[in-house]
């Protein structure tokens, strides 16, 4: 076999593609004979070129695996010798390198099974030779030998530790000191959490960092761009290896990173290792004072705009501005303050750049900041909206963007700024610039899509501005308008119903648009008509809406994911306006749904073979080697399918929540789908596919029971989703996903009832515990910062929802809830003590108001554990707080019986101020008051009555928290009819209960009662209540005389 293998060999390297590919097909022919080895190894060590004994390893190391156990023990020595040989002895570095592969493959086997004492000796001793190829070879086998045997080396790592810091600092050779790098690099993955190691780890970064400074200088920035690459490795693993070192690694990185006259692809990865430490290791910023020198070098960075030849996602300033907004997301407290201060600083800047970074990174810190910036508004408006006004262009279109993320993350409290707000941004669509024009529409768009009548008196000068645009603009500003009129749209309403007819005349020429570049703006036109749909209504829309459909459906004809995307989002809209009527439309929407979450991802797999493909030797790797177990070095998804299979998921689910029944055969293949969508690995499907399960569950639930089966289908369902939702909410890496599947498990055990669920509520209980203990896989956090300065860091919305499930459980269970709730109640009451910020104060506060309510009379046991945090929160300078808490101490009066007497007058006196005229906020007055007329009705004869009731009726009638009127009104004609104390008040009364009667928002039920009130009154008091009457306004007497006569 060997001499035919040489010539196979040579032929496979001619340039003649023909005889290349015969030597292929012979060769893997004769590689499935065991002898193929010996011959390789022969020609590996006596072929008399480079080329061909490379090749001969190549081929070697694909096909040693599958060889090695049939090979007999003196073959296996002579194998392993020879490539030691081949290491020691071969001149060719390639030949060397693709020789130490075939050893790291060889050793996965042989080093485990004891068959290879002599490597690890062999390659320490190489490591020290006094030859410069000896060295770097070794370490170049270290690094390949821990893909296949790294755990080995950790019993080794001491050894190992002092000879790679030697090699590291090898003055005599590059190749060593970047084989050095490699290997230190390649041991992190392999390295556990002991003391020991991770101080000898750590005692690497100073070398690491020399090395790099001196390749910097030396111009050698690919071999510097390893350290990073090092440090990349450092900050991801879950061993504690930064260290104190991080200092250094910020100040080299920020060194590198502000050097102009370096590479953008080594300045950009210094930027990343910033990025990396705010995202994963932010507690280090802190703790090492470092958010400050690094924002005193991001900020600036915004200035250094990129050329036109230059690589945009390389580009200094936009990386600076990712570090920023990672940095605001993960450490806003500690970010805010220098970036307020940059801005206030350089906003009139004489040179146009810095006044356009002023803005930007407002802008940029928006998402991250939102509490900050909302307390300083005003000074952030007046920075943003005067550079909307700036002669240079690029600043006009920073503050036009800064401007859309104010309005995306300062919401509500930017909307009572509309008066400026929106002037400004009418004249920016008037900009001469198609740039300043198209982040204008997105500030427009991200407004107006919270705002509601406020909309109305600049509804005709945007309808009119956007019409107009949408005629004469380029394709790409056409879009963006059409997204602003959505928002529009949706903020108007019925007031947009005059704009309608011609915004759709509009969409159907968009919607028959075939031509490849006009298909995102007929995805666009396809969203905007379900919008404007949505705002007019089912009666306008309904008998003009066959073409839209028929052009929707015409959509899914051309191969463009952004349009079925939209088109999906399109009918969601349509199920959602028609609801029963939908139905028609089933057999041909729902089978394209089907095939959008069945698409393929798209997923590319990169494989690491670089010794066969980089040196031509791809056609070799053709066979199947499937014990090969080649590196996957990356895997990229094409995100446009991602944002399909979202947008069909949640389709799904708001067909059958629509159409009910009538969905009942597409169930079964739906639920199938959701099941799998529930564990995808991108948060975005899984979180649609969560809240589709819920969908699904009341749609089923919504067949009645006599159909055959329904019963059982309806319990699998159920059992289907409650353990999806269990399991997501422990072991679920996304808050969002986890916080969606918490507030759907609430709504089931809130909807379904004890009886339905009594089996699930040991597991529930548990999740729950599980996520108010902060232990869930989406709340670990990898740090391995040893200290922190104390402040709190969860998500809001996630601890929200797990809140919520408390008071679901009491609905639920009633008094039975009690012994679950005494498990969770002291992890929930953690949330309530320092550091913890006001917000998880009142979360709690409203949590044990809502099972109070619900559980009833046991909640009298934790009267006592809660009262001091209730009436410490009604002296709250947060208006929120100060409401939960009125309603919390209601809530325990009512129920708490006896156990609440003792502390009557302190409540009293710790609600009066929040009847004054100092309290600004109506809903927490009226909380208040229903707080009060739960204590009189419960315990009447503790109360002072007569100093009391004043003060409740001066706070009457209610003003915003309408819940509230039942409790509070009940109680008042409750007194009428039992309590002589009231009489005086009699006057006062009845002109509150005049406004109520003559109120639109008041429930008719709470005007039946108090109607009932009224005439009593009469009845006993007749003509002695003429003067009252009289007494009212003519409005409210004719509204009270009006609904007494209908009695």
């Amino acid at each position: 076999m060997a001499q035919s293998l040489e010539l196979l060999l040579i032929q496979f390297l001619m340039p003649d593609n023909d005889a290349r590919r015969q030597a292929e097909e012979q060769i893997k022919r004769l590689s499935k004979d065991p002898a193929v080895v010996p011959a390789l190894v022969h020609h590996l060590r006596t072929a008399k070129t480079p080329n061909v004994r490379q090749l001969a390893a190549v081929l070697l190391r694909k096909k040693i695996t599958g060889h090695w156990a049939k090979l007999s023990p003196s073959l296996k020595l002579s194998v392993k010798q020879a490539l030691i040989d081949s290491i020691t002895l071969e001149h060719s570095p390639l030949v060397r390198r693709a020789s130490a592969n075939v050893v790291s493959i060889i050793a996965k086997y042989a080093v485990p099974a004891g068959e290879w004492p002599e490597l690890l000796p062999f390659l320490f001793q190489c490591s020290q030779s006094s030859q410069e190829d000896h060295r770097e070879v070794a370490l170049i086998l270290f690094s390949s030998l821990t893909e296949t045997i790294g755990p080995t080396f950790q019993s080794h790592l001491e050894d190992l530790q002092p000879i790679l810091l030697k090699c590291l600092q090898d003055e005599t050779s590059t190749r060593v000191r970047v084989a050095a790098l490699k290997a230190v690099g390649s041991f992190i993955e392999f390295i556990n959490d002991g003391a020991n190691v991770v101080k000898l780890f750590r005692d690497f970064i100073p070398s690491v960092l020399n090395v790099s400074r001196q390749c910097l200088a030396n111009g050698e920035e690919d071999v510097a761009s390893i350290a990073f690459e090092i440090f990349d490795e450092l900050i991801e693993s879950p061993a504690p290896l930064l260290g104190d070192s991080v200092r250094s690694i910020v100040q080299f990185s920020l060194e590198v990173c502000s050097s102009n006259n370096l590479d953008l692809n080594i300045r950009h990865q210094a930027i990343q290792i910033i990025s990396w430490l705010a995202k994963f290791k932010a507690s280090f910023l802190k703790k090492h004072k470092l958010v400050v020198p690094i924002l005193q070098v991001m900020c600036p960075l915004l200035t250094e705009t990129a050329d036109g030849d230059d690589d945009s996602d390389l580009a200094a300033d936009r990386a600076a501005a990712e570090v920023i907004d990672t940095m605001a997301i993960n450490i806003p407290k500690q970010v805010f303050p220098p970036i307020f201060e940059f801005a206030s600083l350089n906003f009139h800047h004489t040179n146009p750049k810095f006044r356009e970074a002023s803005v930007t990174s407002l802008g940029v810190v928006s998402e991250g900041c939102f509490e900050m910036l909302k307390e300083k508004l005003e000074h952030v408006l007046h920075i943003v909206l005067g550079a909307l006004k700036d002669q240079e262009q690029m600043v006009r279109g920073a503050a036009s963007f800064a401007l859309g993320q104010f309005a995306e993350h300062l919401q509500p409290e930017i909307l009572s700024h509309y008066e400026s707000v929106l002037p400004c941004i009418l004249n920016a669509l008037e900009d001469p610039s198609d740039e300043v024009k198209e982040k204008s529409y997105y500030a427009l768009a991200a407004f107006c899509e919270d705002m509601e009548e406020e909309i109305l008196p600049y509804l005709d000068a945007l309808m009119g501005r956007l019409i107009i645009s949408l005629q004469n603009s380029p394709r790409n500003l056409q879009e963006t308008c059409m997204s602003a009129i959505g928002s529009v749209a949706s903020a108007a309403e019925e007031a947009f119903i005059p704009y309608a007819e011609k915004v759709l005349d509009l969409m159907k020429i968009f919607m028959v648009l075939t031509n490849d570049e006009d298909l995102r703006a007929r995805a666009r036109a396809t969203e905007l008509v379900g919008i404007v749909a949505m705002a007019v209504g089912r009666t306008r829309m309904e008998p003009i809406l066959p073409p839209f459909i028929e052009a929707a459906l015409a959509g899914f004809a051309l191969d463009f994911s952004e349009l079925r995307e939209y088109t999906h989002g399109f009918f969601s809209n349509m199920a959602e306006i028609l609801d029963d009527g939908f139905t028609q439309y089933l057999h041909h929407v729902v089978p394209l749904v089907f095939t959008s979450c069945n698409l393929d991802d798209g997923s590319a797999v990169d494989i690491d073979d670089s010794d066969s493909v980089d040196n031509g030797f791809g056609g070799v790797s053709s066979d199947e080697d499937t014990n090969d177990e080649p590196r996957v070095r990356n895997i990229s998804v094409r995100t446009g399918v991602l944002d399909e299979k979202a947008a069909a998921t949640q389709a799904i689910g708001l067909f059958a929540l629509h159409t009910k029944s009538s969905y009942a055969p597409y169930m079964e293949e739906s639920l199938r789908i959701l099941v799998r969508h529930a564990g995808y690995f991108h948060e975005d499907v899984r979180l649609q596919a969560i809240i589709a399960l819920k969908h699904i569950l009341t749609a089923i639930r919504s067949i009645p029971m006599g159909h055959n089966g329904v019963s059982e289908k309806q319990r699998d369902v159920l059992d289907t989703v409650m353990n999806i939702y269990i399991n997501t909410m422990t072991e679920d890496d996304d808050k969002e996903v986890v916080a969606q599947a918490c507030m759907g498990m609430a709504d089931i055990m809130k909807e379904c009832g004890y009886m339905v669920i009594e089996s699930y509520i040991p597991r529930i209980a548990e999740a729950t515990l599980t996520l108010l203990r902060e232990e869930s896989s989406c709340q670990q956090v990898e740090s391995d910062c040893d200290a922190d300065d104390g402040d709190v860091d969860h998500d809001e919305v996630l601890m929200d929802a797990v809140s919520d499930l408390l008071p679901a459980f009491a609905k639920a269970m009633g008094s039975h809830f009690e012994p679950v709730f005494a498990k969770l109640f002291d992890p929930l009451m953690k949330f309530a003590k320092v550091p913890h910020p006001s917000q998880d104060r009142t979360m709690v506060v409203a949590c044990l108001a809502e099972v109070a309510q619900e559980m009833g009379a046991p909640i009298s046991t934790y009267v006592d554990r809660v009262m001091p945090l209730i009436l410490k929160e009604l002296g709250s300078s947060e208006a929120t707080n100060r409401r939960n808490a009125a309603f919390c101490v209601g809530e325990f009066c009512k129920n708490g019986g006896a156990a609440t007497l003792k502390y009557y007058g302190d409540i009293l006196r710790t609600l009066y101020p929040l009847f004054s005229d100092s309290e600004a906020d109506d809903a927490v007055c009226d909380n208040a008051a229903g707080a009060v007329a739960r204590m009189i009705m419960v315990q009447p004869q503790s109360i002072p009555l007569n100093q009391v009731l004043p003060v409740l009726l001066k706070a009457l009638p209610l003003k915003e928290d309408f819940e509230e009127s039942m409790t509070v009104y009940s109680c008042i004609c409750h007194l009428i009819l039992s309590s002589n104390s009231i009489i005086p008040l009699v006057p006062e009364v009845v002109n509150i209960f005049a406004q109520v009667i003559a109120s639109p928002v008041e429930r008719e039920e709470v005007k039946n009662r108090i109607g009932m009130a009224v005439s009593h009154l009469i009845s006993v008091y007749g003509n002695q209540m003429q003067p009252v009457m009289a007494a009212l306004a003519p409005a409210h007497a004719n509204a009270l005389a009006a609904y007494l006569s209908k009695r």
